[in-house]
């Protein structure tokens, strides 16, 4: 009877749905450029957009670099090369030779888009940091609001957000802007992401029915009886 009035009391503990926390999480959907891909293949966490230019990318797409010659290494110009590609993350051209000349009377403009979901998530929480690479310029949109301008090959520059999220599907933009150039002139992306945070609804605790705390109350009685007795 005793083990009985306990395993009961504890079921209704369990279910009364006090004891339930929705912990903090990374927001998926927020890949590193190149992360799950190997060199050559298509990387399908980003889409690649023409706006204007000559570069068309690869079935909607980028490809992950090879991370070697050009762009990468260059005799005529040796610090002019784009950052090499490490295991966190890689660059993105539109096509497999990322050493392709693109632009070579007009600057291009290039839309490449990182979708993520905060279904179920509290968007009041959401966070992120990040920094990014692009050849030549750029600058950066969050569910089509500014977040960051400017960009470069040679060095990292930073962004993050902690407002202008939305329930369900949210969109990074990132505008690529490549210059004008005969020769020599590729263009890519690179993202790396270095932390974010989104915790899901407060949970709402329900009042137990008072079966249930009539219950609870029992066992909880029946457990301090019988403490005392062995006390005695």
């Amino acid at each position: 009877m005793f083990k009985s009035i306990l395993f009961a009391s504890g079921l209704a503990l369990a279910s009364s749905g006090a004891l339930a926390i929705n912990g903090p999480s990374w927001i998926d959907g927020l890949y590193n450029t190149g992360e799950g891909f190997a060199a050559g293949e298509v990387d399908t966490h980003y889409t690649f957009e023409r706006i204007q230019g000559t570069a068309t990318g690869t079935s909607g797409h980028g490809v992950v670099s090879s991370g070697t010659g050009f762009p990468f290494t260059s005799a005529a110009l040796p610090k002019n090369v784009w950052v090499a590609n490490d295991e966190t993350s890689q660059w993105l051209a539109p096509t497999a030779a990322a050493g392709t000349t693109y632009d070579r009377t007009s600057e291009g403009l290039y839309k490449w888009s990182l979708s993520f979901d905060l279904t179920g998530m509290n968007v009041d929480t959401a966070t992120f940091t990040a920094r990014w690479l692009a050849d030549n310029d750029g600058y950066i949109s969050l569910n089509g609001n500014t977040i960051a301008t400017g960009a470069s090959y040679l060095s990292w520059m930073d962004f993050s957000a902690d407002s202008g999220f939305v329930a369900g599907i949210n969109t990074l933009d990132f505008y690529v802007t490549n210059f004008a150039g005969k020769s020599g002139n590729p263009t890519g992306l690179r993202v790396e992401f270095l932390s974010s945070y989104a915790v899901g609804p407060t949970p709402v605790v329900s009042v137990p029915e008072p079966t249930t705390s009539a219950m609870i109350l029992a066992g909880l009685f029946v457990v301090g009886a019988v403490a005392r007795r062995r006390m005695s």
